[in-house]
């Protein structure tokens, strides 16, 4: 009967699993897939979410389904090693999330009454995560915040954290006049050649700059993965250029190449907006 599961095409979420047991199974699975624990998948689990992303990014909907499922398997994964271990198993982690959801919402599942606006929603959001990490003895304004994010990403959450609590600059002006301070200190550390002073003062400025997305409503995270794609597609341009011009980069130098890249932003500006 399993077999036949496992090479069933429409088997869906019951194959996976199944599939997953078979690989992990220690006298007839893959010795590498035995061999993994929570510890040596984890580096997979967020790569596959930041290839989720890139394809929402770049709108590509059939790759998108392809790299949920990447994704999904490690879920699956992480689920099949803590059963092994008898932690817990897969409907377990289905049935956690599935009661979170109903209790984050009781205006669909509950009593609340719907009429609320979207920011009255996020309040009760919060509330009702807040009494979560209490029930967890998570009783400091900065507890939960998980270690393991993107530090840019975790940078957002704990000011976001404090901002509850009244620790925010009100204004965003505040926030630019400390940028201009923390630069002024890095530009000072960098000048005594002290290395370990000077990484300090950067990660302060880059901290500041992540409270600046969060004032203006910008989500640091996919600024930068635009600016990335942008620089990426730009330099593409200076090196088709060079190759027309019968050069690489190795070639040229950075009078050239600056030249190209402002007629590379030029040619960008002036496309027509995509429809």
């Amino acid at each position: 009967m399993t077999q036949n599961l496992i090479h069933d095409p429409e088997g869906g979420l019951p194959r996976l699993l199944a599939i997953m047991r078979a690989l992990r199974d220690p006298a007839s699975g893959c010795p590498w897939d035995i061999e993994q624990d929570f510890g040596s998948i984890a580096p997979y689990t967020i790569e596959e979410a930041y290839e989720v992303a890139d394809a929402i990014q770049r709108a590509d909907w059939s790759d998108l389904s392809g790299e949920l499922g990447d994704l999904l398997l490690q879920v699956v994964f992480h689920a099949q090693i803590a059963e092994d271990k008898k932690l817990f198993n897969f409907d377990d982690v289905a049935n956690g999330i599935a009661d979170k959801m109903v209790t984050r919402h009781p205006h669909v599942f509950g009593s609340e009454s719907r009429d609320k606006t979207a920011a009255q929603q996020t309040r009760d959001w919060e509330a009702v995560k807040a009494a979560e990490r209490a029930a967890r003895a998570e009783t400091g304004t900065l507890d939960g915040v998980a270690l393991g994010l993107p530090a840019l990403l975790r940078a957002v959450k704990l000011q976001k954290r404090a901002a509850r609590v009244g620790f925010d600059w009100p204004e965003t002006h505040q926030v630019l006049d400390k940028i201009a301070e923390e630069i002024t200190e890095l530009v000072e550390a960098a000048s005594s050649g002290d290395k370990d002073h000077t990484e300090e003062e950067f990660g302060d400025l880059l901290f500041v700059m992540a409270n600046l997305a969060r004032h203006m409503k910008i989500d640091p995270e996919a600024a930068l993965r635009s600016a990335n794609a942008k620089f990426t597609r730009r330099f593409k341009r200076i090196e088709a250029l060079l190759a027309e011009a019968g050069k690489t980069a190795q070639d040229s130098d950075l009078a050239e190449m600056d030249a190209l890249w402002d007629r590379a932003k030029v040619e960008e500006r002036a496309k027509p907006p995509a429809k």
